[in-house]
């Protein structure tokens, strides 16, 4: 999630929280709209020093990613997951053959037996 994102909703946070804040505490408006900025205000700091603390830039934006790897890597898992694929396609047939099979013995020895 975006660092800009997280200032929006602790923006919008703040609103509520001081609004309410304000509703309990203030009696008159100016001292509504006052409290409410202050709270908003706060929590608007706050969230921007949370980001600066735990958002690296330059770690960030030095990071490379590496697109041929990621492509190669996914080639490769694509080609072993259709050899599993045709693997399992073969035992379910051979399965399904030997089940054919038997059956057919089965009700072959049935009736000599009847």
């Amino acid at each position: 999630m975006r660092a800009e994102n997280y200032i929006a909703f602790f923006t919008v946070c703040g609103f509520f929280v001081g609004l309410v804040f304000s509703l309990l505490n203030a009696d008159d408006a100016v001292d509504m709209m006052g409290y409410t900025f202050f709270v908003t205000f706060f929590f608007y700091l706050i969230i921007h020093i949370i980001i600066m603390n735990y958002v690296d830039v330059k770690k960030s934006m030095t990071q490379y990613f590496d697109k041929e790897k990621h492509e190669d890597v996914a080639d490769y898992l694509l080609t072993e997951l259709a050899i599993r694929e045709k693997r399992m396609e073969n035992l379910i047939i051979k399965v399904a053959n030997k089940n054919k099979n038997g059956t057919a013995k089965n009700a072959k020895s049935k009736a000599k037996a009847a």
